[in-house]
């Protein structure tokens, strides 16, 4: 899906690491959300409440999962779930563009 119809966007940015991550949420007409967001190269750590399904639509970066002892990497586009009342740890390498899906379970 290149686009999203029917939705509510949030103004106010959430921002993270003096900038570095920073994001937009989309709100569905069903309640669902998701985030529209860039991540800036750097080393980061994120902690979820929710399931999380991160689409990347761009960039290259490494994910370090939850239990994981490799790293997944990602070049171009790709996809990894985390899941809820978990961290991650993550090490992006250039510009990336992201879409995460927030997923009550």
């Amino acid at each position: 899906m290149s686009q999203f119809e029917n939705v509510t966007v949030v103004k106010k940015a959430n921002i993270y690491y003096e900038g570095k991550v920073t994001s937009r949420t989309v709100i569905f007409a069903d309640g669902t959300k998701k985030t529209l967001g860039v991540m800036l190269p750097g080393e980061y750590e994120f902690g979820t409440d929710l399931k999380e399904v991160m689409e990347i639509q761009a960039g290259e970066l490494k994910v370090l999962l939850p239990g994981a002892t490799d790293w997944l990497h990602i070049n171009g586009a790709g996809e990894f779930t985390v899941p809820a009342n978990s961290k991650f740890k993550l090490d992006i390498k250039t510009a990336t563009d992201y879409c995460c899906s927030y997923i009550a379970e």
